[in-house]
């Protein structure tokens, strides 16, 4: 394993850093990790959810501590030797309780297998991908699915949807590529709410770079996608890859592009801005995704 790896853009890898709970072994992907510290008393918060240890105060900054032990359904019952993974998702700083951390893997997301819906069905898994890696099953946690349970108003802000009242509904053609069964339904009915009706949903990037690809040999680009949002994180291929791949290619490079992802910090709207993404906005903020796509598309819709 290294542990001091740059990745490209568009290149379609993913840094996976591995570690274990109950003898498990699980992953998250780095660009979501800002430190590892070795286990710190934390303060408890009183009626707090369950999965809530407490929150501690590294250098300055007050961060919520979860305990993903017993997030997974495992004990946790001697927590001096654990580590606390620090991480920036959504916008939120958020500590994560493990046993061991084993360091850093890296692979292609072709390699990364989507769970079925035995293990992830929606609305309920919390596996995003699996693994083999050596003798052992390394399973991508979906961190933002953990969170989003124990704190309900971390997910998509679709109260934004219903501040913009009343909206004249158009079937300009966008195509959607995100992994996650409940995000894909929470935001079809959220886009649809703010008159995008028209949508067309990949589970990966694979899926929609095929889809493009079977437009433009059928001359039907502009009748199938106008405009595209696309997650980052996703198994097969990664958003990135799919952005680098549109605009590589002629009669695709044109259609603009919303990133629309947890992973929205300062590195990756940088790898973003440089594959030529036209926006990069963070999940919650699904009303920021209509403005965005109503200055994108919307001479389209109002005939401008």
């Amino acid at each position: 394993m290294d542990s001091n790896i740059i990745l490209e853009s568009g290149t379609n890898e993913l840094e996976v850093l591995e570690f274990v709970i109950n003898g498990n072994h699980y992953g998250i992907n780095v660009e979501k990790v800002r430190e590892i510290l070795t286990y710190q008393e934390v303060t408890p918060i009183p009626n707090s959810h369950p999965c809530i240890e407490g929150i501690f105060m590294p250098r300055g900054d007050i961060i919520t501590v979860i305990d993903l032990f017993q997030a997974l359904g495992f004990p946790n019952e001697d927590k001096k030797n654990n580590f606390l993974i620090v991480t920036n998702f959504n916008n939120l700083n958020i500590a994560f309780d493990v046993q061991t951390v084993l360091g850093i893997n890296r692979v292609s997301w072709s390699d990364v297998v989507k769970p079925d819906a035995t293990v992830s069905g929606p609305g309920t898994g919390i596996a995003t991908g699996i693994i083999k890696h050596l003798d052992n099953l390394l399973i991508i946690l979906d961190f933002e699915r953990i969170v989003e349970t124990i704190c309900p108003e971390t997910s998509l802000k679709v109260s934004q949807i219903n501040a913009l009242g009343d909206r004249e509904r158009n079937e300009i053609p966008i195509l959607i590529a995100e992994d996650s069964m409940m995000l894909c339904q929470l935001i079809k009915d959220s886009l649809n709410k703010a008159g995008y009706t028209k949508l067309t949903i990949k589970n990966n990037g694979q899926e929609a770079w095929d889809y493009l690809m079977q437009l433009k040999k059928n001359n039907g680009v502009e009748y199938g996608a106008k405009c595209l949002i696309t997650d980052i994180e996703m198994p097969q291929m990664d958003g990135h890859r799919l952005i680098k791949l549109v605009r590589d290619t002629e009669g695709l490079k044109h259609i603009p592009v919303v990133i629309f992802s947890s992973l929205i910090n300062d590195d990756m709207k940088r790898k973003g801005d440089l594959l030529g993404a036209n926006a990069q906005i963070s999940k919650p903020e699904i009303g920021s995704l209509v403005n965005i796509l109503d200055n994108l598309i919307g001479d389209h819709i109002y005939g401008k």
